[in-house]
Formats: structure tokens, C-alpha cells, sequence
């Protein structure tokens, strides 16, 4: 009998939290990218739920949870997800993170690497990835900033654009995903709140690449489509470097999105990995 998956809510710092449930085993809590929310992880929430208890998220600002957000960075962005865990009784987790989901489950995990088992990032944007700088920039102009979300809101035919962008195949896009995502791009403050990320993107990405090594030691598994096209290929191999327990999988033909794309190989990939990380620290805790 397939998982059943409940919407919760939770308070936390900006306000409510909606978020999904399912599953029952340790805590993974899924964490979206930008423009992203829980429904990004349709497709893989009740595969992964088969022998876990999954928690996918709309992080404050994003989705339909609340936007009282004061402070945009990385930082205070990663706090808030540690205040939901706390919200929600887990007091520690394997946390999977997508794009700036990931960058946030890296900072989380700085932030207090005794809740995080281990971590599961995909196509994470980080220090050394090179894609898409310019088109940061332009966001960081006050005017542009300001212009933008008025503009893009309304533009449906665009958001259909840059999702087909993020796949290998765009055949392989579900049919109600553009309409999916569009309801959440529809909520007051989405897009804005997401322009204010990017204002201290550089800063924040400094400030990873300098904390990094407070979790070098923490089991990682990094995840990329061959034919990501928003973060870098070759930027994983930099960022495994950073830690001394991390591998790479690359899911070949899928882009930046595998576990909407190709869901039960993406899922397969974050099990075995899983698996072979709890028989590690079984192991550990025996000798």
C-alpha cells in the first residue's frame, strides 16, 4: 500500500510553515531550490518514504508557506530550516537538498552538524560553479530587482521556458508541472523574496566556501544530471573535494532536476547511499 502523504503546517521565524509527511523510519527532510517548493519532490517524496520518515518543505518565502522574512541570507535562510526541524520534533536527519536547497542543507549543517547524519546534495549551487553569474548580477541592480517580479509574474509562456531549460529531455515534463509551479510563482512575495536572496548570493557563497570545513568529515553524496545546465558539472568534483567522505553519481541524459525527471533512478541512488551509510555507523557503534 503506497505511503500516505499528509500536509502539515509549522511555525516558525517568518511564519507559517506548509510542508509534506510521509513514510516512518529516520528523519530525511527534503529541501527545495529557488522558485522551487515541496512540490518539486512529487515524484520521489513516497519512493523515498518506502523506509523513511520524509519531510518536503516550503521554505518560509517560497511556496504556500508564509513570506515574514527579514534576513535573506544563506545563513539566517538555514536557521529557519533547523527552527522547522525543531518545530517538527526532529532532532536530527539525513537532509537531500536541491540547487540553493542544497547550499541551505550545507549552511545547516555548519550551523549544527550534530543534526545532520549525513547530506544529500543535488546540483548544488555553490563557490565554484560558474553558470548563470551574469544573470545573477543583473538581479543584484536595484532597478532590475525591483522590475523584475512585475514583469515575470504574468509571463506564464516563460516559466514554461526556463523549466523545459532545467530538463535533459523536456518530453519526459509531467503534465501538470508547469501549472504546479506556477501556483506557487502566483503567491504574493514569491518572486520577490527570491530576488532578495540573490542581493548577497557572492557573500553567501564566500562564506560556504570558508565554513566548509567544519563538515569535512560529514558523509555527502552529490548528485548531478549529465545535462544540468544551472550548476555546473564541473563544479562537483571541487566541491567533493571539500570533504573526505563524499561520492558523486551522475545521472546520465537527466538535467537539473533528476528526481523529477528520472524519480525511481534518483531515488535508488539516495537509498543505496543511505543504506550504506547506516550500515556504516551500525558497524562503527559495534567495534
Amino acid at each position: 500500500m503506497p505511503n500516505k502523504i499528509v500536509q502539515e503546517w509549522a511555525d516558525v521565524e517568518g511564519g507559517r510553515v506548509c510542508f509534506e509527511r510521509a513514510g516512518s523510519g529516520p528523519a530525511l527532510v527534503l529541501v527545495h531550490g529557488l522558485l522551487g517548493y515541496s512540490f518539486s519532490w512529487r515524484f520521489a517524496l513516497p519512493l523515498l518514504a518506502q523506509d523513511h520518515e520524509v519531510l518536503a518543505l516550503d521554505m518560509p518565502g517560497s511556496g504556500f508557506s508564509d513570506c515574514r522574512v527579514r534576513d535573506y541570507s544563506l545563513r539566517a535562510t538555514a536557521g529557519r530550516l533547523l527552527e522547522f526541524m525543531s518545530a517538527v520534533g526532529v532532532s536530527s536527519c539525513d537532509l537531500v537538498g536541491s540547487s540553493y536547497g542544497g547550499s541551505t542543507a550545507m549552511m545547516a549543517a555548519i550551523l549544527a552538524p550534530k543534526r545532520i547524519r549525513s547530506l544529500v546534495l543535488v546540483s548544488p549551487a555553490n563557490p565554484w560553479s560558474r553558470i548563470g553569474r551574469k544573470r545573477l548580477g543583473l538581479l543584484r541592480n536595484p532597478l532590475l530587482a525591483a522590475v523584475f517580479p512585475k514583469v515575470a509574474r504574468p509571463f506564464r509562456s516563460s516559466h514554461a521556458y526556463f523549466h523545459r531549460r532545467m530538463y535533459g529531455d523536456p518530453r519526459r515534463i509531467a503534465p501538470d508541472t508547469i501549472e504546479g509551479y506556477q501556483r506557487a510563482l502566483a503567491q504574493r512575495g514569491v518572486l520577490e523574496h527570491a530576488v532578495r536572496i540573490v542581493r548577497s548570493w557572492h557573500e553567501d557563497m564566500d562564506n560556504l566556501q570558508n565554513s566548509l570545513p567544519v563538515i569535512a568529515d560529514l558523509p555527502t553524496l552529490l548528485v548531478w544530471g549529465s545535462k544540468d545546465r544551472v550548476v555546473d558539472p564541473a563544479s562537483a568534483e571541487l566541491l567533493r573535494n571539500q570533504f573526505r567522505n563524499a561520492e558523486t553519481v551522475v545521472i546520465e541524459g537527466a538535467g537539473h532536476l533528476p528526481y523529477e525527471e528520472c524519480p525511481e533512478e534518483f531515488s535508488q541512488v539516495v537509498h543505496k547511499f543511505l543504506t550504506s551509510h547506516l550500515v556504516c555507523e551500525c558497524e562503527r557503534k559495534v567495534t
